[in-house]
């Protein structure tokens, strides 16, 4: 199995997953949905997100070719589905707004805050940590390859849900010393990062699709 591939197959996923997941842009949300709590509870809320959304991911990982089969789907389908979605959420953070898929609503938070600990799955777990362009990302790296890479592309995950309990455990001082217009220009940075993975997702999906055409009429 060529070493270099895979090592550029994770750098690729590491870079999806930080676009999507955004660490330091999420932050300020953790404030604000954990704001009163205690430091304990803040604690305990921010494991409990990251150990859901892995989880989350972890199955829907190893269960994606099932449930491609289950539903009839297609790679190049789900290629061009998940393109889609991730360029919408990156311009819509590319416009310096938050995507409407990873945001929690305002009914969302109330019930949230009112529930203390729950929280941790909904909003923060998904969609927040686990949203629609979490899952696409996702199901797009482990579909069509073998277990290596679906190992690889958790590592990845794993690596960033780690990044992000840090990011949720200083949360106040990230916020602090980078202010609203530091964590604007991460975002968009972010937003134009995550535009391009769509676009090639897209290309991809479309480039398997041509071929496939091609080698029927031929």
């Amino acid at each position: 199995m060529d070493t270099t591939a895979l090592a550029g197959f994770l750098c690729t996923c590491l870079g999806g997953y930080f676009a999507i997941m955004n660490p330091i842009a999420n932050t300020p949300v953790f404030i604000s949905l954990t704001e009163g709590d205690d430091e304990a509870t803040k604690k305990a809320v921010a494991r409990n997100s990251i150990l859901f959304a892995f989880a989350l991911i972890a199955v829907l990982s190893f269960l994606g070719m099932f449930i491609f089969k289950l539903f009839g789907l297609t790679l190049p389908a789900l290629r061009i589905t998940g393109g889609i979605v991730l360029f919408m959420i990156g311009y819509q953070m590319l416009q310096g707004s938050g995507s409407e898929v990873h945001t929690p609503t305002d009914d969302d938070i109330k019930s949230s805050r009112e529930a203390r600990l729950s929280v941790a799955i909904s909003p923060l777990g998904i969609p927040i940590l686990a949203g629609p362009g979490t899952i696409a990302v996702a199901m797009g790296y482990a579909a069509g390859f073998d277990l290596i890479h679906i190992l690889l592309s958790l590592l990845a995950f794993g690596v960033m849900c780690g990044i992000t309990y840090m990011c949720f455990q200083g949360s106040e001082e990230i916020v602090e010393h980078l202010g609203q217009n530091g964590i604007n220009v991460i975002t968009r940075l972010m937003g134009l990062i995550l535009a391009t993975i769509g676009i090639g997702m897209i290309l991809a999906g479309l480039d398997t699709n041509v071929h496939t055409v091609i080698a029927a009429i031929s």
